[in-house]
């Protein structure tokens, strides 16, 4: 996949120099930076944790479905989250 990012010139210069210096190209440089950002977020930001787990509710919508104004079916949100979760679970 091929994208276009804009660069502020102090930060492509480092970005280059490093490369330089390394022996590696540009790009190689940004793909390791995105991996360790990606990484470092992932681990930081799950702890472990479903997202039906890390899910946050309106407190309007909370509080109805503590009070089990939604109980005559399945609730849309648990099937949606499932379906998230097993998504991210086949991505690890």
């Amino acid at each position: 996949m091929k994208t276009t990012i804009d660069i502020p010139e102090p930060l492509y210069r480092k970005v280059k120099i490093r490369a330089a210096e390394t022996g590696t190209t540009l790009k190689q440089i940004v793909l390791t930076s995105l991996t360790k950002e990606l990484e470092a977020s992932d681990a930081t930001s799950t702890d472990g944790q479903s997202f039906m787990e890390r899910r946050k509710l309106r407190p309007g919508y909370e509080a109805a479905l503590k009070a089990g104004a939604f109980s005559g079916g399945t609730d849309s949100t648990v099937i949606i989250s499932e379906d998230r979760s097993s998504r991210e679970d086949a991505l690890r």
